[in-house]
């Protein structure tokens, strides 16, 4: 038997999407892990199945699953591609919008063009319950000790996954895949987090590079961009419509603050189609 499958990315985050409306697949850690391989099979960082809806009003289910095997919360950049991919199938047309369910959260895409898409990513949470950090407060910058016995201060943030955000000067010399690790296990973190390491360069434009849960460091976080703009609008240093410029290109980031939902707009794009043998 085999398994038909999408290849796609979003500013060089890559995903194998399956269509599970069409196709039968069991998500064992060991089967995610298999299609991740890049060596011994498709090679991804993320594996995106689409589903029937299961709450009204969606227009599909879609669940991410890492590299590493285990489910997340949510992929900013991994939404994108299903829309991309729901327009190609004429399921979704430009200029028109859907709701996407992710585990009971939805989401609202629209394609702007062929090969753009704006989503409205929610409102960010900043309480230490919804991130989850082991916090008893609300703090815009919080201090982790770390096993060198330094300390490191940052910001926090659910965008509907947990997201550490920490202030550097120059983003090509921040210690990504040192401190990236070490932050993503901080034990005040119960679910892990995302680590992003954020330059301002200017109010309206910023750099930014990611530790991703469960990946690595990739050349883009959709869901990081996000929550580095809402920590940086929190700190009082952005401007309402960002440039977040990652290694592998750049989204724009919209939010009018706190309360309000955030929007994202930037490309997803198919790669290839293929099969395995199962």
């Amino acid at each position: 038997m085999r398994l038909s499958f999408v290849k796609m990315q979003g500013l060089g985050n890559d995903f194998v999407l399956i269509d599970t409306r069409t196709e039968t697949f069991v998500p064992s850690e060991q089967a995610i892990r298999a299609l991740a391989d890049r060596r011994l099979g498709v090679g991804c960082d993320q594996v995106l199945l689409v589903a029937a809806p299961s709450v009204a009003g969606a227009l599909v289910d879609y669940r991410i699953f890492n590299a590493s095997g285990e489910e997340v919360e949510h992929c900013g950049n991994g939404v994108r591609c299903v829309a991309r991919y729901l327009l190609a199938r004429g399921e979704l047309a430009v200029g028109a919008k859907a709701t996407v369910n992710i585990g009971g959260r939805t989401v609202t895409v629209m394609p702007t063009s062929s090969e753009a898409v704006q989503v409205d990513m929610g409102v960010p949470e900043f309480s230490p319950q919804a991130i989850p950090l082991l916090r008893p407060q609300r703090a815009n910058t919080y201090s982790f000790a770390l096993p060198s016995g330094d300390a490191v201060r940052a910001g926090a943030v659910s965008m509907g996954n947990p997201h550490v955000v920490i202030a550097v000067s120059d983003v090509d010399a921040a210690p990504v895949s040192t401190l990236g690790p070490v932050m993503e296990s901080h034990a005040d973190f119960p679910k892990r987090v995302n680590v992003g390491f954020l330059q301002v360069v200017r109010p309206d434009f910023v750099r930014l590079r990611v530790y991703e849960r469960g990946v690595g460091e990739t050349p883009a976080c959709g869901t990081g961009a996000c929550g580095a703009v809402a920590v940086g609008r929190l700190w009082g240093q952005l401007d309402e419509c960002v440039r977040v410029a990652l290694p592998g290109g750049e989204l724009e980031i919209a939010w009018s603050g706190e309360g309000a939902p955030l929007h994202m707009t930037g490309p997803a794009q198919w790669v290839f189609e293929g099969s395995l043998e199962r």
